[in-house]
């Protein structure tokens, strides 16, 4: 089945590396996943540069902040009694919303927070996107291009993993739940 060319709606299989501007290796997507192309799977610059693309092909994108995971946001950070987290705690973890008790009560309660200071009275808490205020760069490597099924089709997605939910580095054995 070779020789498909990537157009909407088609199911691609990708490997990728992610860096930042400097070429500092942020992620990478060693292992070749399928995305859905035409729905929900890939951010629009991404499927911009893949379109017309056919197995072989590498793609070279540069993706400014708002083409990414947005401008960094300085109202998204908070700080929060020492006392309502847990004793083991440390930068760079990751929380799914503000604990009980929080002080904050304008940030989004289901938005996943990054630890980034802990002090004997205080805690440093980020809703940014780890990757927000970063340019990126990206190459991404087409692996494989198929038909998408009815299902998928309808659902937008293949519903594996999707380019959103990259993290910097931090798995989710390492976030508290």
């Amino acid at each position: 089945m070779g020789g498909m060319i990537i157009s909407k709606p088609c199911v691609v299989t990708l490997t990728w590396a992610l860096t930042d501007a400097q070429n500092r290796p942020i992620d990478e997507l060693p292992d070749p996943t399928e995305f859905f192309f035409g729905g929900d799977d890939l951010l629009p610059k991404v499927e911009e540069a893949l379109d017309g693309r056919e197995p072989g092909d590498d793609a070279h994108l540069h993706l400014e902040p708002e083409h990414a995971f947005g401008e960094y946001d300085a109202e998204l950070v908070c700080f929060e009694e020492r006392r309502l987290f847990p004793e083991a705690i440390e930068p760079g973890m990751r929380i799914e919303g503000l604990p009980e008790g929080a002080a904050t009560t304008d940030m989004p309660p289901d938005a996943i927070y990054t630890i980034t200071e802990v002090y004997p009275s205080h805690v440093v808490l980020d809703g940014n996107h780890p990757l927000a205020g970063m340019a990126l760069r990206m190459v991404i490597q087409v692996v494989d291009v198929r038909d998408a099924t009815d299902a998928e089709i309808e659902a937008g997605t293949v519903g594996t993993s999707t380019l959103l939910s990259i993290e910097s580095g931090a798995g989710p054995d390492e976030s508290l739940h």
